[in-house]
């Protein structure tokens, strides 16, 4: 059985996604979620669903070894950042090297780097008058965002859509591609 570990800051609506959907796969399990915010909604969701839950401060993740002493102890197959806002150390990253994935709400190399996350890209795209945007899965390396390329989907954007409408169509996005190309990088 593969092991999936989650990392969120947030709401936690793709870490519940990715929990439902290995549930009961005979393939891979999420084992835990990991998270920089003590208040995030990500830890409710995972007591509902009976995942093993944790927060953590910027110095147990980058200034000392104890984020990755628990994720040694956990043994993951796949580290999953979804909606996680903190950049990789890069003593975590050469200990899972090439087992560290993110989705970004954007078509990468577009919309991408600090400070580029959520609404502040729906509201760029829309800003921008793009006629299209998207998802990007992709590995994560020491730079925000710029990790090879494992995935993309686009969506159309409408004249009249708001940031908002945006934001609907890149979650419906992330929903139905997210799990099913986590589940693809497993077997």
């Amino acid at each position: 059985m593969k092991r999936i570990v989650i990392f969120a800051s947030g709401s936690g609506s793709n870490a519940e996604n990715l929990i439902k959907f290995f549930h009961n796969s005979d393939n891979a399990r999420v084992i835990q979620v990991l998270t920089n915010n003590p208040h995030a909604k990500v830890l409710d969701r995972c007591k509902k669903l009976n995942i093993s839950a944790l927060s953590f401060n910027r110095i147990a993740f980058s200034k000392s070894e104890d984020v990755l002493n628990i994720l040694q102890a956990s043994k993951p197959d796949l580290i999953v950042l979804a909606g996680f806002l903190w950049k990789f150390p890069k003593f975590i990253l050469k200990e899972f090297e090439n087992k560290v994935i993110n989705i970004h709400p954007a078509l990468l190399p577009k919309y991408g780097g600090k400070g580029m996350y959520g609404k502040f890209v729906h509201e760029a795209v829309v800003a921008n008058k793009e006629t299209e945007t998207g998802i990007t899965i992709h590995y994560v390396n020491e730079n925000y965002d710029e990790g090879a390329i494992i995935f993309q989907a686009k969506c159309e954007i409408q004249a009249s859509d708001s940031a908002e409408d945006v934001a609907m169509k890149i979650h419906d996005l992330e929903m139905e591609h997210f799990p099913k190309i986590v589940g693809k990088l497993l077997k």
